[in-house]
């Protein structure tokens, strides 16, 4: 980190790039200076809230040390929003598209089971449940050609369908689509038609690889999280910015 790159924002003023990771019981901040100077703040994880805490450590920070936001050059955040929502099960209300005839790759996965010898072991239940899950009559193979194109028409039902369900995201995994990402985008293009603001994401986007159960899980996974991070990072900017940090937000 070079030091002219810390000197010119403030005319002089030392630039401080922010480090923040939020823990269940504690969040840490850590202030680098150009020379690789360091303040730390530990302040407790406000739960209800966490970008509380985290302008709160930051004034506080900035009192002790008499700093300003202003020298603030960026904020970087790591955070385990999204793995909670996972664990406890708390993230959207989500909603998946896919091929005919591969609505329950889910819950069937490799077929292969942790222990397989146990009897009485219980699949855990996937993020969006069976009746959250549709199909659409279409089929691309493995180079990319059309075997069965793809009904605008059938797109409309099906995403009206899931939206009648009051979803708040919904996931697009098509086989073979890493080969043929057309169909995923017509859908895309649907969803944001139908239901303009809506969160959606594409398989294409997420994960445009071979094995359907990894990028059909990979693509649940990001729908499950993408509501709950995105209103967490519009409030944490929302609380920097009425601190006047305006420094850019980036994300670990």
């Amino acid at each position: 980190m070079s030091k002219g790159a810390g000197m010119s924002k403030n005319g002089g003023m030392t630039d401080y790039r922010v480090g923040v990771d939020i823990g269940g019981t504690f969040t840490d901040i850590v202030f680098m200076d150009p020379d690789g100077g360091i303040l730390t703040k530990k302040v407790s994880s406000s739960v209800d809230n966490y970008s509380r805490a985290i302008v709160e450590g930051l004034a506080e920070l900035f009192d002790e040390a008499g700093l300003k936001a202003s020298q603030v050059l960026e904020v970087m955040h790591g955070t385990t929003v999204g793995s909670n929502a996972i664990l406890e099960q708390k993230g959207a209300k989500a909603g998946l598209i896919t091929t005919k005839g591969f609505r329950d790759v889910l819950e069937i996965r490799t077929l292969r089971m942790p222990r397989l010898y146990d009897l009485h072991w219980e699949k855990p239940p996937p993020l969006i449940p069976r009746y959250l899950r549709a199909e659409v009559d279409e089929r691309v193979d493995a180079s990319g050609g059309i075997m069965r194109p793809l009904d605008r028409g059938e797109v409309e039902r099906v995403v009206d369908k899931l939206l009648a369900e009051d979803v708040d995201v919904i996931a697009v995994c098509l086989i073979n689509c890493f080969a043929h990402p057309e169909h995923e985008r017509l859908i895309g293009e649907v969803i944001a038609e139908r239901a303009p603001g809506l969160d959606y994401c594409l398989s294409v986007d997420v994960l445009p690889e071979i094995k359907e159960y990894e990028r059909t899980s990979t693509t649940a996974i990001n729908a499950y999280v993408m509501p709950v991070i995105r209103l967490y990072l519009e409030s944490l900017r929302q609380e920097l910015d009425n601190a006047e940090i305006t420094a850019p937000l980036m994300m670990m």
